[in-house]
């Protein structure tokens, strides 16, 4: 439905139960054009409240909060704010999580950070391949998307030297870019006792069948975790909607030091407290584990241009969706 037959619906609807019909329906075309805070959403159940009573005039619509409501709509600062529509009902309940302001995608800074170095490569893969290669090529795509609808400003961010101490580098140099949103691109493997030998092209190799999936990561130490987690899960609702399914082994003990509590059991998203990159980061972060490549069968799918369309084409979506909250109830204009 287009956004002008969207907001004539609702007024019409509206209509049935207030006589005066042009100033209701004036005031749903204002909720649904502008984000509204938390702390405002309140007065427009005290609107529906007081139709159903015919008793108290509607005048206490045009009051002050409507002043204060205008201007926080159109203040530069960068806060968390949420949707209204006709009641917290009427919308998907993920949709109603903090999410970022409006943003303008030509301004708007992605860092995509290439998970690993080409001196330290991460996992190695059931058929011998280096989990940074893996990294690398997915982040690219994912950028080629981003620029292609209008995020101009998104960073390749490539660090050297060994893991842990990139780790630090690679926060520094976020900050540096002065990123709006980070996102850490990986290639899952699994814990080494759940690894068995093969060889593939007569070389030894080791694979797990056992597990396969995405999985995102947040940390709720990092200062924005609200607004991570808010894009967290529309990643892992957008990769949802493309058929993928997500890792589940990451809550079962068996994984010992690697079991993360699971946030939300419908996209895959996982806390990962400690993690420096999410922890240290300055703007709101996160980690996709995209697949993994331990296993043989996801390998393949994993090294597919079909499956790399797939999840970086959801990532784009998630992130339109995070930088401009409305396009994924209207759709575009």
């Amino acid at each position: 439905m287009k956004r002008c037959e969207f907001i004539c619906v609702l007024g019409g609807f509206v209509a049935g139960f207030w006589p005066r019909r042009r100033s209701i329906t004036v005031a749903i075309a204002a909720l649904v054009l502008l984000p509204i805070e938390v702390s405002d959403a309140g007065w427009l159940s005290d609107v529906f409240k007081s139709s159903s009573k015919h008793t108290k005039s509607p005048k206490h619509v045009t009051s002050a909060k409507r002043v204060t409501l205008a201007r926080r709509a159109t203040s530069p600062k960068p806060h968390a704010v949420r949707l209204a529509a006709l009641g917290a009902g009427a919308l998907n309940p993920s949709a109603l999580k903090p999410v970022a302001t409006m943003c303008d995608p030509s301004k708007f800074r992605v860092v995509l950070d290439v998970g690993h170095t080409a001196e330290s490569e991460g996992a190695i893969s059931a058929r011998n391949v280096a989990e940074f290669v893996f990294n690398l090529r997915l982040a690219q795509r994912i950028e080629e998307k981003l620029k292609a609808e209008g995020f101009a400003e998104t960073r390749l961010l490539l660090t050297e030297g060994k893991a842990r101490p990139s780790l630090v580098k690679r926060v520094a140099a976020a900050s540096n870019l002065r990123a709006d949103l980070f996102l850490s691109i990986h290639h899952d493997s699994v814990p080494n006792k759940f690894l068995e030998d093969w060889e593939f092209e007569g070389k030894k190799s080791h694979f797990s069948d056992r597990f396969s999936g995405y999985s995102v990561f947040v940390s709720r130490n990092n200062p924005d975790f609200k607004t991570s987690l808010s894009f967290a899960e529309l990643v892992g609702k957008e990769l949802k909607a493309q058929g993928l399914l997500y890792a589940q082994q990451y809550t079962r003990p068996v994984m010992g030091r690697y079991q993360h509590p699971l946030l939300n059991k419908e996209t895959g998203v996982y806390s990962y407290d400690q993690l420096v990159v999410l922890r240290k980061a300055r703007m709101p972060a996160i980690l996709l584990e995209a697949g993994s490549i331990i296993n043989r069968d996801e390998e393949l799918k994993m090294d597919s241009p079909e499956r790399q369309n797939i999840i970086s084409s959801g990532v784009t979506a998630a992130v339109k969706e995070f930088c401009e909250p409305r396009w994924a109830i209207l759709g575009p204009l």
